[in-house]
């Protein structure tokens, strides 16, 4: 699939971006007949990032694969609110696994579509990044060095949300949970502790790895959707901001995950077999701290005393990305 770019217009209260597209250059959410994969009744808290990214990803699966899809489901967050016994939100064919194993089921259900010659249905694991990076990282690295033919969601709010806020291998340095307390020298989480998944995923060199936002529906569906035309183990690792967890407004979870991505803390890329072959510029840098101000999980580098030192090195791990990942290239053409 090809990422054709899309002038939008606004030219008056009343006819703004969309509303002048052919519905074809729309994006899948925009689509009245799209699966909605992920319906209504579910209990996912207000703002929850975790929510529309599974709908949004699954949606444009849907799309993709023409309505041939199974997911299978990791326990968590997702889990918990989208399939409250004997209730299900899910409008796909949908399992639940345990906390540890989505991988290995995907694999296990791709294997059986495989001895029953069904190539047209395709098959996708999807978890929280407790599943994913922690609880589920063997079995998930496992799936890569086999190649087995699925495409792995991690939708990533950087905590046990759903077991009362503790910390993950994804949980960001000095951000506070239950399990890291604003205390000590270094507040928050530990500086150095953690995994990089997308970075592990590529050293398998499978053939396709990408990082995605709500923030950017349009990223995300044609990344969801440029996966699906691979074959082979596939890992697209999206940033779901959690108002509960993050201490953050309801209203400001898209906000939050463009500030994630403007500031440089989470660069959005694709890889081929292992090599980076596209970054998403910033439009407008901004500074770490703009992000950091808007969660309670960081308050305590603001209050009562100013962390500097800490704010500083979050900045350095923001300008690193963007160097890494080319993030600023008019910046990059003028040295």
């Amino acid at each position: 699939m090809s990422d054709t770019s899309v002038k939008f217009y606004q030219v008056g209260s009343f006819a703004v971006g969309n509303r002048l597209l052919p519905a074809a250059a729309g994006s899948v959410q925009s689509d009245m007949e799209r699966t909605n994969a992920l319906t209504s009744g579910h209990r996912a808290c207000q703002g929850c990032g975790e929510a529309l990214g599974a709908r949004y990803a699954m949606d444009a699966a849907m799309r993709a694969a023409d309505d041939k899809v199974i997911a299978v489901n990791a326990t968590g967050c997702l889990e918990v609110f989208s399939t409250p016994y004997p209730e299900s939100s899910w409008r796909i064919a949908w399992l639940h696994s345990l906390f540890g194993n989505a991988p290995a089921v995907a694999t296990g259900v791709a294997a059986a579509l495989r001895a029953k010659g069904r190539s047209d249905i395709r098959v996708i694991g999807q978890g929280g990044d407790g599943a994913t990076v922690d609880i589920g990282f063997g079995p998930l690295s496992g799936m890569f060095e086999r190649n087995d033919d699925v495409l792995y969601i991690c939708y990533d709010n950087e905590a046990y949300m759903n077991t009362g806020v503790q910390r993950s291998g994804a949980t960001p340095a000095a951000a506070r949970t239950a399990t890291t307390q604003a205390v000590g020298p270094e507040p928050g989480n530990i500086f150095g502790q953690g995994k990089n998944v997308p970075r592990i995923a590529m050293a398998h060199e499978i053939p396709y790895v990408a990082t995605a936002t709500v923030a950017d529906l349009r990223d995300l569906e044609t990344k969801v959707a440029r996966a699906m035309e691979f074959r082979g183990a596939r890992y697209l690792h999206v940033l779901v901001p959690c108002p509960l967890g993050w201490g953050s407004q309801s209203c400001d979870t898209v906000k939050i995950a463009r500030l994630a991505t403007q500031s440089g803390l989470f660069p959005v890329f694709e890889a081929e077999r292992g090599e980076v072959v596209s970054s998403t510029p910033i439009r407008q840098k901004v500074g770490v701290e703009e992000y950091l101000k808007l969660q309670s999980r960081y308050s305590h580098l603001f209050s009562p005393k100013r962390r500097d030192d800490v704010i500083d090195k979050l900045q350095a791990a923001a300008d690193r990305n963007i160097k890494r990942y080319n993030l600023m290239p008019e910046e990059a053409g003028e040295l």
